[in-house]
């Protein structure tokens, strides 16, 4: 079966414009990715109705950007299915474009960014609209603008990046005056909000195998240094390490995004990383979780590589004492992100399988052995009832005797510990 055959639900949507007298065609990224044989579960519709005659036509609808021209409607099974109208820019300032309605099919065509994405098909005809060459450059492998390249550039500066996640996910060649026009516009991407950028980021890491590429683009066309300086001057082998991390797929790919996502960062000093993230506008959660392993590895890097190049590697007590660094829960993602930095170096020391090997002994220390101070068979009331004082002393009574479990977990027994409490004293 053909790809380009959209779901019934979508045929069905276009069958009822049509018979109310409208155009319907499909656009968008799924006939771009059904032409390359992908499969694609979002079918966009654009129309020569009017959004008003679109909620007119269907019974549930969802006014989902009316300015622009869109409508959600919503199939049988209420899942919503965007359908916009035929539409050409009056002006636009960079990145918002006021639009206005009764323009045709090309004319709508001629508006979008790139010809691979300004190719229509008709579900009721099996025509296939292509006023700029779109399939051509599909064979060719370009992303290539429609029209005048700058001009596509300053209608829109999000464009940019937009090119080179495409180059980068379908393994095309970017145009030359594609290009150029990417650099000419890359001074002016501080026009883009902070939170587009981290969707064009999170987009890269969720769609691209390999995103060392398109982050190599962001490097070489100026846009990591407008947009994430801090990255600009990143090692090389932290993006090369990103091809080494699936991905992201199936139930726990927000999980596997955001490990990519921290690779960026991964030897970033804490205030660094919280630095860039936040005026990425990531969340709280994320920003803290990602400075953590970041940090992690700034201050534990060159031990762990030692270690690994050390004939039987790390011992127990080092890894009980980098996960107690890292904290339980991050331990494992640490591990695989230091792999992942290994894996991109020509020359490493040690193979996949011992990486493997120490990911599970890690992993299992980390939930087995006592690493926390709320894993000491003794508390701070336990301590107080032995003499130890309440305050900064109680603390670093604790801190004492966890680091003296992490070197012997045999250690950790509550007459033990509250004999080496008082020895201490």
């Amino acid at each position: 079966m053909s790809l380009l055959t959209p779901p019934s639900e979508v045929q069905e949507i276009a069958s009822r414009l049509r018979k109310a007298g409208f155009e319907a065609w499909c656009v968008g990224g799924a006939v771009r990715d059904a032409l390359l044989g992908h499969a694609h579960l979002d079918w966009d519709l654009a129309t020569s109705a009017t959004p008003q005659e679109v909620m007119k036509t269907f019974r549930r609808t969802v006014p989902v950007g009316l300015a622009f021209g869109t409508v959600g409607v919503l199939d049988k099974n209420g899942r919503l299915h965007e359908v916009t109208t035929f539409r050409h820019d009056v002006k636009t300032d960079g990145r918002h474009a006021v639009v206005e309605f009764g323009a045709s099919l090309d004319e709508d065509l001629a508006r979008r960014d790139f010809t691979i994405n300004a190719i229509a098909y008709n579900p009721h005809t099996g025509e296939l609209a292509d006023p700029f060459g779109g399939r051509k450059d599909l064979r060719a492998g370009f992303v290539r603008c429609v029209g005048d390249a700058e001009e596509r550039m300053r209608e829109d500066r999000l464009r940019a990046l937009r090119a080179l996640r495409f180059a980068a996910r379908f393994g095309f060649t970017i145009h030359p005056l594609t290009w150029k026009a990417i650099v000419s516009s890359a001074p002016h991407l501080t026009r883009l909000s902070a939170e587009r950028v981290k969707q064009e980021i999170e987009k890269t890491m969720e769609q691209v195998a390999r995103p060392s590429a398109a982050f190599g683009k962001w490097r070489e066309s100026g846009a990591m240094r407008v947009l994430v300086p801090s990255l600009d001057a990143a090692p090389a082998e932290r993006f090369a390490a990103l091809d080494h991390l699936p991905l992201p797929a199936g139930k726990r790919a927000g999980e596997r995004k955001l490990l990519r996502i921290a690779m960026l960062f991964f030897g970033d000093d804490r205030r660094a990383a919280e630095q860039a993230l936040r005026a990425l506008r990531f969340s709280n959660h994320d920003i803290t979780w990602t400075a953590r392993l970041a940090d992690a590895r700034a201050r534990l890097g060159a031990q762990v590589d030692a270690a690994m190049a050390r004939a039987g590697g790390p011992t127990d007590a080092e890894l009980r004492r980098w996960a107690a660094e890292v904290g339980r829960t991050a331990a494992g993602p640490w591990w695989r992100l230091n792999c992942a930095l290994w894996s991109a170096r020509e020359r490493a020391q040690w193979g996949a399988r011992e990486q493997g090997r120490v990911y599970r002994r890690l992993v299992r220390i980390a939930y087995r052995d006592p690493i926390e101070i709320g894993d000491l068979a003794v508390d701070g009331e336990d301590l107080v009832a032995a003499g130890v004082p309440k305050g900064p002393e109680l603390g670093a009574t604790l801190k004492r005797l966890l680091d003296v479990v992490i070197e012997d977990p045999a250690r950790n027994v509550r007459e033990a510990l509250l004999e080496a409490a008082r020895t201490a004293k």
